[in-house]
């Protein structure tokens, strides 16, 4: 006499997951992004909304290489905003890289002028650290204060 066990349930007509979906656990591993992150990268449209099985979200592979361009538009100070804006341009007329050049100079003027505002505090600041005057009253890097720039987005 043969007995086959089987200890797992399943329910009839329960959805499976395609093998190549990633549930969004699996997919914060890869892209190193919180769940939290993907989640409202969906709320804002960055990201389409994934299919459910069971309730449960499940990507499609690409998900990742959308997940690297964010990533990669973020750390070069692009705002969700402009990244929304890329994403949505169609590759097939090559709006994206279009936008990307257009947002690159739009932030280049800016970057620059961080740059700039850094290196003048940079200098103060190395002076500063020179500095052996016995207080402040005393201190020439306090009587020139236009030798400063404004605060600049780089030191908030």
């Amino acid at each position: 006499m043969l007995v086959k066990v089987d200890l797992m349930s399943r329910a009839e007509g329960k959805e499976e997951a395609p093998p190549e979906s990633l549930p969004i656990g699996e997919v914060a591993r890869l892209s190193g992004k919180a769940p939290s992150s993907i989640r409202y990268y969906e709320e804002v449209g960055l990201l389409d909304e994934p299919e459910r099985i069971s309730g449960r979200r499940r990507y499609p592979r690409a998900v990742l290489r959308r997940l690297a361009v964010i990533g990669t538009a973020q750390r070069a100070g692009l705002s969700l905003e402009e990244i929304g804006v890329l994403l949505r341009a169609s590759p097939e007329d090559h709006a994206a890289t279009e936008r990307l050049r257009e947002v690159a100079e739009q932030k280049l003027p800016v970057l620059r002028e961080a740059i700039e505002h850094a290196e003048i505090v940079r200098r103060w600041l190395e002076d500063a650290a020179r500095c052996h005057c016995p207080t402040l009253d005393d201190c020439p890097l306090f009587e020139d204060p236009p030798r400063l720039p404004e605060r600049s987005l780089v030191l908030r």
